[in-house]
């Protein structure tokens, strides 16, 4: 083996390594750290997100017994599959928005956005955390009505995986646009709480479409929570969806790209 040398027998100087940022190494090395960094600031809660998670869930299975003497099939077959839409896209719609309102308070929020991190590998990293989080209390949520309304018949499609997995990233990603785009803490978390009521009372997610006025229906046809609702029961359920399902799924994954690039530019419109 030999050394090249410069005239006079000086040897060569050889250049600092530095360290790109960018390829695919750095944006996994900022999304492993993200993930790491989000379960350890929520180690004290994140245990109990699901546990609430959880009694919601339950809760709206059980409540809608409290209506009826006697349940009727089809609503506790939407109760069932209804219910654990909202362990899906509470986390990531509600609750993403409220940490990033609360770091804005704190001062926080210009130091995590500092970070040597891509935008896509700290969106991406959410994700997970609201994944991993999610689905554990849709399970119980099912398990829940399973037991109280026996009479409902689950059949569970391999369908549920890309359904959750895309549900869970739609109610992300727009979470995370509201939380960067907004900068009014006050704004976001007062629009969280609009959201919550909209969830709740104007999107057929645990009661037919046909139980509301035509205006309204024709208006949630273009919004994503019917949608999330749609593919979650077909890939739960056998004959009782006759939407369009290809459709819902288009209108939800163009909701989370939507979502996603203008959470993306929001953060890069940063000074």
């Amino acid at each position: 083996m030999t050394t090249a040398t410069l005239p006079g027998g000086a040897p060569p100087a050889v250049a600092p390594r530095v360290a790109l940022r960018g390829g695919p190494g750095y944006w996994l090395a900022g999304y492993r750290t993200m993930v790491r960094w989000h379960l350890a600031s929520l180690r004290m809660w994140l245990m109990l997100l699901v546990m609430v998670q959880v009694l919601v869930g339950v809760g709206f299975v059980l409540g809608i017994g409290l209506f009826f003497d006697e349940v009727p099939p089809v609503a506790a077959t939407y109760a069932t599959t209804g219910a654990p839409v909202f362990n899906l896209v509470l986390l990531g719609l509600l609750l993403g928005p409220q940490l990033v309102a609360d770091q804005r308070t704190s001062g926080g929020y210009d130091f995590l956005q500092s970070l040597p991190v891509p935008t896509t590998a700290a969106a991406a990293a959410w994700y997970t955390v609201t994944l991993v989080a999610g689905v554990p209390p849709m399970l119980v949520t099912l398990l829940a009505g399973r037991l109280r309304y026996p009479d409902v018949a689950l059949e569970v499609s391999p369908a549920v995986v890309p359904a959750v997995a895309l549900v869970v990233l739609a109610g992300t990603m727009l979470g995370y646009a509201l939380a960067h785009a907004v900068p009014d803490p006050r704004v976001t978390q007062l629009v969280t709480q609009v959201l919550v009521f909209g969830m709740v009372g104007f999107s057929p997610i645990i009661f037919p479409a046909q139980q509301m006025p035509d205006w309204l229906v024709r208006v949630n046809e273009w919004l994503p929570l019917t949608h999330m609702a749609t593919v979650v029961r077909d890939a739960l359920t056998n004959h009782l969806v006759t939407a369009d399902v290809g459709r819902a799924y288009a209108v939800v994954g163009a909701w989370a790209v939507a979502a996603g690039a203008a959470a993306v530019t929001a953060l890069r419109r940063r000074p």
